[in-house]
């Protein structure tokens, strides 16, 4: 592994992120900053490395604070695609705990999809939410989340 040390923050919309203990793993190993975003108070490991940012809980609050105060080649840990592709376009990663990797090719896919997904909730032709979150999901988005830092740390 490149001991290279690099200045990468690590992102987390936190309000119901189901991958907030793989992060911290990976991040340690790393020694990268993770800064926890969301509208109310969570318990979170007591390290110096990790905070917390409460936002006000107005809708798209912890969007508006992650976009404002992220810089390029920071990664975003979300399931928002509106908010990945404001990161993107801050030169920031985006990936969802899933382990998909939110890029320039990606994302005007994925806003279609999600355009087209509630448009057909609103009609009545699609319900349900996402599939059940599951391990195999867990292990995709460390392995994903592994190959952006090291892309990051070899400059790309």
């Amino acid at each position: 592994m490149n001991d290279t040390p690099i200045s990468t923050k690590i992102w987390i919309d936190a309000d119901g992120c189901p991958v907030k203990d793989e992060v911290y793993r990976v991040a340690e190993r790393y020694k990268l900053k993770v800064i926890l975003v969301a509208n109310k108070w969570m318990r979170h490991p007591d390290r110096d490395w990790i905070t917390l940012e409460v936002v006000k809980d107005l809708f798209d609050a912890a969007d508006d604070y992650i976009v404002e105060n992220l810089v390029e080649k920071d990664i975003v840990i979300t399931t928002d695609i509106e908010l990945a592709a404001r990161c993107l376009e801050k030169e920031a990663r985006g990936i969802n705990p899933r382990g998909n990797i939110f890029n320039e090719d990606s994302i005007g896919e994925a806003l279609a999809r999600r355009e087209l997904a509630s448009h057909l909730r609103d009609i009545g032709v699609m319900g349900g939410g996402p599939p059940p979150f599951e391990k195999s999901d867990r292990s995709l988005f460390l392995q994903k989340l592994d190959q952006v830092i090291q892309a990051i740390k070899r400059g790309k």
